[in-house]
């Protein structure tokens, strides 16, 4: 499935250093990926490994890495903030282990205000955010703000959030680490179901070995080089 030439998004030599203490840290040193359209992959790693710092690099979080990222085949090295804002709004969706969802919103409010942002008509963003809750087994509980959410119901409220701007790239951060083993499998299937159905390319990072095996490729990071 994976088909360099037609990337997503790809990594060529990415590096990232941190100073403590005095001691310059390496986290990511030479980094090289590419994830194509429709392709699931599992960056597999203990904690501390720099997943978390890798997935950021590739979000735009932040700055200070070397080497080259390109998202859609435009060069983030090359954009200003703003314009790297944008990259993010328009071809990128998040999901975190915790579900860092508006607590004052209720489901399907939390599915259509990032695509409000981007000037869709309300309708039009309603019908987007039922039709991704729905399929996530969510169809009952539209109405209901995430203290009324159970974990596992909450995270799937993350994940519609994170697929209503129909991103080309989803990139998720032990997006099942919260959840106990059996409410994990079923989070996660419907994820990639849904991300598979949708068509987008996702680099998912867990140290879960059995939850990477059911992604259609598995890299590991070690020692800030990726295999």
């Amino acid at each position: 499935m994976s088909d360099p030439a037609n990337a997503v998004v790809r990594l060529t030599d990415v590096t990232r250093s941190f100073a403590q203490g005095g001691v310059t840290i390496d986290v990511l040193r030479g980094v090289n990926l590419a994830v194509s359209p429709g392709e699931i992959v599992a960056l597999l790693g203990p904690s501390g490994s720099g997943k978390s710092t890798m997935l950021q690099a590739i979000g735009l979080l932040e700055g200070g890495f070397g080497g080259k990222i390109e998202i859609a085949g435009i060069d983030a090295s090359k954009l200003g903030k703003d314009q790297r804002a944008a990259v993010r709004r328009d071809h990128i969706g998040f999901v975190y282990q915790f579900h860092h969802l508006l607590p004052d919103f209720n489901a399907i409010e939390n599915v259509v205000l990032p695509q409000l942002i981007t000037g869709k008509p309300r309708t039009e963003c309603e019908e987007r955010a039922k039709e991704l809750l729905t399929a996530l087994g969510l169809g009952q509980r539209l109405e209901h703000r995430p203290s009324k959410l159970s974990g596992g119901e909450q995270q799937r409220v993350a994940v519609a959030r994170a697929l209503a701007n129909r991103p080309r790239l989803v990139l998720a951060d032990e997006p099942t680490g919260n959840l106990d083993e059996a409410t994990a499998d079923v989070v996660l299937r419907q994820f990639l179901s849904l991300v598979r159905e949708e068509g987008s390319a996702a680099l998912i990072a867990t140290h879960n070995e059995r939850l990477a095996a059911q992604m259609d490729r598995v890299v590991r990071l070690h020692d800030g080089v990726l295999t």
